[in-house]
């Protein structure tokens, strides 16, 4: 069924059929759509979900906790500040292995004050044993969230799963969106089945101390658990193509014409749209640009991006965010990867930070700038 709705909304639809059976929830803005459809949703009959309704975000991931590890499929969605209340207990899901998934609408951290959109929330987060995918459409975000749970859930890597939204500048914008069946969901994603959970019949203990003999294994095997994503983002993304007709790139990063390219920008979010108009405005002025879309912070595609980037001269990389006195997180990444194995030159971009807009200007001034190296602010 296609129809033109919100991306919040279709962010939504994605959980609703996923069928999780408790969401915790604490509004804030730009992600409070968001909870206020699925509240729709379970009061009308749409959802078999119980949502609780907490005193704050570091409630609402502490309630997702209690409803994960009794083997509950759990969701719960934040931005920002939101996010950033929860940090601690970040950790403690990974570490516990439970496969909660959450939505973050991106939205810039404070202060400064700011409601609008950048990737510093979420970012911010990197460490914390969560895979980060970033969407670029309502369609996507509908799509990913389902793909989201299933990765999460892979006996293989049993991670908390965030799926990235840009805050307004997607949440609040309507698209056209094909809604699947929960027939062909229910197919795609069935019926969780807990690798393990509390039970009074078969007590188990999640979340014991660690002493210096054992906190690294525990780590090692969050880490192998992180690497064994890539494989299994990249397998459900095929299977949801296969099922769906709709695929995402590999499900780790996607091109766009970069197969006689010389120089490309690579970017997260909605970013990308931009940047693909820019790059066919290029084209047509006879330049070999391409654009590289990162779908997959954590866990980060290193083979991939090495493969797609060689033969390249130049990458511009933009971030929506900065390490403050040093550089943009995906210019870290991308640079680290290619070091030592590629003569690709890699310049960093700050742009877009607390809501302003990045225009087809602006990814054009990065094409310019594309061989100086280094990290450009763009105002």
């Amino acid at each position: 069924m296609r129809k033109i709705i919100e991306a919040s909304t279709a962010a939504a639809i994605g959980v609703k059929l996923s069928r999780p059976q408790v969401i915790p929830m604490y509004p804030i803005t730009p992600q409070t759509h968001i909870v206020e459809r699925l509240a729709e949703f379970i009061n009308d009959g749409e959802l078999d979900a119980d949502m609780i309704h907490v005193e704050s975000e570091h409630s609402a991931i502490s309630a997702a906790i209690g409803s994960q590890a009794t083997g509950v499929r759990t969701f719960t969605a934040t931005a920002s500040q939101g996010l950033a209340l929860m940090h601690e207990i970040l950790h403690i899901v990974s570490g516990m292995r439970l496969p909660v998934v959450m939505e973050v609408a991106n939205r810039a951290l404070s202060a400064p004050i700011s409601i609008w959109n950048d990737h510093q929330d979420s970012i911010s987060a990197r460490d914390t044993g969560w895979i980060q995918l970033y969407v670029e459409s309502a369609q996507e975000a509908l799509d990913t969230v389902i793909q989201a749970f299933k990765i999460a859930e892979d006996k293989n890597v049993l991670l908390p799963a965030m799926v990235c939204l840009d805050g307004f500048t997607l949440t609040h914008v309507f698209e056209p969106v094909d809604v699947p069946s929960q027939v062909n969901v229910d197919k795609f994603l069935p019926k969780y089945k807990p690798a393990f959970c509390l039970d009074t019949k078969k007590p188990i203990t999640m979340g014991p101390i660690a002493y210096p003999n054992s906190f690294m294994e525990f780590k090692g095997a969050e880490h192998l658990a992180m690497k064994n994503a890539l494989k299994v983002i990249k397998e459900t993304n095929t299977q949801f193509k296969n099922q769906f007709g709709r695929g995402y790139g590999d499900g780790l990063i996607e091109t766009y014409r970069l197969k006689d390219a010389k120089y490309a920008v690579v970017c997260m979010g909605t970013i990308v749209g931009t940047s693909r108009v820019v790059v066919d405005k290029l084209r047509k002025q006879g330049k070999k640009v391409g654009l590289i879309k990162l779908k997959s912070f954590r866990p980060f595609p290193i083979e991939e991006i090495l493969k797609v980037t060689k033969g390249l001269k130049a990458i511009a990389v933009a971030d929506r965010n900065i390490s403050l006195g040093q550089e943009g997180a995906l210019f870290s990444e991308i640079r680290s990867a290619l070091y030592g194995k590629s003569k690709t030159i890699v310049s960093g971009f700050i742009a877009g930070l607390g809501g302003r807009d990045v225009k087809e200007e602006t990814i054009e001034k990065m094409f310019d700038k594309i061989n100086n190296g280094g990290t450009i602010w763009l105002k």
